[in-house]
C-alpha cells in the first residue's frame, strides 16, 4: 500500500501555510510534511493536524549546521534535542536531515566521514526517542550545485557505516533520476535502509505524469516491496493542485 505524504512547501501555495493541512485532507492526503521547523508556528500546525486528523509525515531537523564540517559537532546534540521535542508534539517519527555543500579544499574522504561521525551522534538522541533520521541526497546538475551528497549509493553507504535502525535514506526519485536513473533496480536492492521516499517528474519537478519518469511502474514496485513508510509529494504541479493529488490517489488506488 502506497501512503502518500503532501509536501505544503510546494503544495497550495496560493494559501496560508497552515491553511494548507485543510486542502490536503480535502482532498483525501492523510499525511502531510513540511522543510524546517524554526520557522514555523507549531502550535497551528499540530492544532490543525489534529481538527484534520492528519499525521505529520516528516519535517526538516535541525543538527547544528551542516554535517560535512566537524566543527558543528559540538552544537549538534542541543539542536537535534530541540527537533525531536517539536517532533513529539506532532507526533511525528521521522524527520529528515541534508549534509551540507561540499567544502573546497578538504577531502570528500574526510567529509564522508564527518557526516558517518554526526549521524552516530545523532543516532543515539534520536533512538531513544523513537524516532528515524532520513539523509537526503540531491542533485548537483540542476537544482543544488555544490551540495555533498549527490549519489544514493554514498547514500547507502554511510546509512551502513553509521550502523543505526534510525537512520535510513530519504530516496528522492526527482533527484535520482537526474543523478543516476536506474529508479527501480535501485529501489528494490536497498528498500530496506530506505526510510522516506519524494516524489517529482522530470523534467521540470512537476506531477507525476508530466515529465519522463514511469510512475505507474515506480509505485508498483514500492508497493510490492513492502514498504511501509510514507511517499512524500514534493513537486509544483503545472495542473490545479488537488488535480495532481487526485490522480495519484488514483493511479495507486488498487496497489
Amino acid at each position: 500500500m502506497i501512503k502518500f505524504s503532501a509536501c505544503i512547501e510546494a503544495l497550495y501555495k496560493d494559501v496560508p501555510f497552515v491553511d494548507r493541512i485543510e486542502k490536503v485532507a480535502a482532498v483525501g492526503m492523510k499525511a502531510f510534511e513540511f522543510w524546517g521547523w524554526g520557522n514555523k508556528d507549531i502550535d497551528a500546525i499540530k492544532a490543525a493536524k489534529d481538527k484534520f486528523g492528519l499525521e505529520v509525515a516528516t519535517f526538516g531537523a535541525n543538527v547544528g549546521g551542516p554535517l560535512v564540517d566537524p566543527s558543528n559537532r559540538g552544537k549538534l546534540p542541543e539542536t537535534l534535542k530541540q527537533s525531536v521535542e517539536v517532533a513529539h508534539k506532532l507526533d511525528c517519527k521521522r524527520m529528515l536531515v541534508t549534509t551540507g555543500n561540499e567544502i573546497e579544499g578538504v577531502r570528500r574522504g574526510a567529509q564522508h566521514q564527518s557526516i558517518v561521525d554526526g549521524l552516530k551522534v545523532a543516532s543515539k538522541i534520536v533512538e531513544d526517542a523513537g524516532i528515524t533520521l532520513c539523509l537526503e541526497p540531491l542533485n548537483v546538475l540542476v537544482n543544488h550545485k555544490g551540495y555533498y551528497l549527490y549519489s544514493s549509493a554514498e547514500g547507502f553507504r554511510i546509512v551502513e557505516e553509521v550502523g543505526s535502525p534510525s537512520v535510513g535514506l530519504l530516496y528522492d526519485i526527482y533527484h535520482q533520476q537526474i543523478t543516476e536513473g536506474n529508479l527501480i533496480a535501485t529501489i528494490t536492492a536497498n528498500i530496506e535502509k530506505i526510510t522516506h521516499f519524494h516524489v517529482a517528474d522530470v523534467p521540470g519537478r512537476h506531477e507525476p505524469g508530466s515529465g519522463e519518469i514511469n510512475y505507474k511502474n515506480v509505485f508498483k514496485s514500492i508497493s510490492e516491496s513492502g514498504y511501509d513508510g510514507f511517499v512524500g509529494l514534493e513537486f509544483w504541479p503545472v495542473c490545479p493542485d488537488d488535480d495532481a493529488l487526485k490522480m495519484l490517489l488514483d493511479m495507486t488506488a488498487d496497489m
